[in-house]
C-alpha cells in the first residue's frame, strides 16, 4: 500500500463492465504497488462473471519482465475453462509523477497474446474522450499468424486491384 490519495480512474464511468474491471485492476495495483517492480495490474472478465488479476512483475533484464495481461491471463486460465470476455489495465504513477492512476491499452505483445486465447476479447481503452470497450482486433488489426495451431484459409489479393 502506498499511503497516496490517488483516485480509481473509472469511478465515474457509467459502463458497469469497465467501471468494474477497472476498480479491480486499480484496487489490485494500489494494494500492491512497488516502483521500478510493479506499476500495472489487470483484470479479466469471463463470461461466467469471473475476473481475473494480474500484476506486472518487472526485471533486470527487461525481456525477463511479465505484463499484467500475461498474468491475468494466466490466472484466468488457472481458474476457468469460459471464454474471455474483456480486459481493463491500470497503471499506477509514481511518487514523482502526479497522483493519477489511468487505464492503458495492452502493449502489442499482448495483443498478440490475448487474441491467440481470445479471438473476441474486448479492451478498456481510452478513446480520447471516454473509456469504451474495443475488441482488440481492432487494436491489432494485422495480427501475426503462425503455423503453430490450425488457422482459416485466407483468401488471395485480387492481382487486378494493386
Amino acid at each position: 500500500m502506498t499511503g497516496r490519495l490517488v483516485p480509481n480512474p473509472a469511478a465515474g464511468c457509467g459502463d458497469p463492465v469497465i467501471r468494474s474491471l477497472a476498480g479491480a485492476a486499480f484496487a489490485t495495483i494500489q494494494d500492491r504497488y512497488v516502483q521500478e517492480r510493479h506499476q500495472i495490474a489487470a483484470a479479466i472478465l469471463d463470461d461466467d462473471g469471473g475476473i481475473h488479476l494480474g500484476l506486472h512483475v518487472d526485471a533486470m533484464v527487461g525481456r525477463a519482465a511479465v505484463c499484467a495481461e500475461a498474468g491475468a491471463l494466466s490466472a484466468a486460465r488457472l481458474s476457468t475453462h469460459a471464454p474471455l470476455a474483456a480486459v481493463a489495465a491500470v497503471r499506477y504513477p509514481k511518487p514523482r509523477e502526479p497522483a493519477q492512476a489511468r487505464l492503458v491499452p495492452p502493449c502489442g505483445l499482448c495483443r498478440e497474446l490475448l487474441l491467440d486465447h481470445a479471438p473476441g476479447l474486448l479492451a478498456v481503452v481510452h478513446d480520447g474522450t471516454a473509456l469504451v470497450l474495443t475488441p482488440m482486433a481492432e487494436l491489432l488489426p494485422h495480427k501475426y499468424v503462425g503455423t503453430k495451431w490450425p488457422t482459416p484459409t485466407l483468401p488471395c489479393p485480387n492481382p487486378n486491384r494493386i
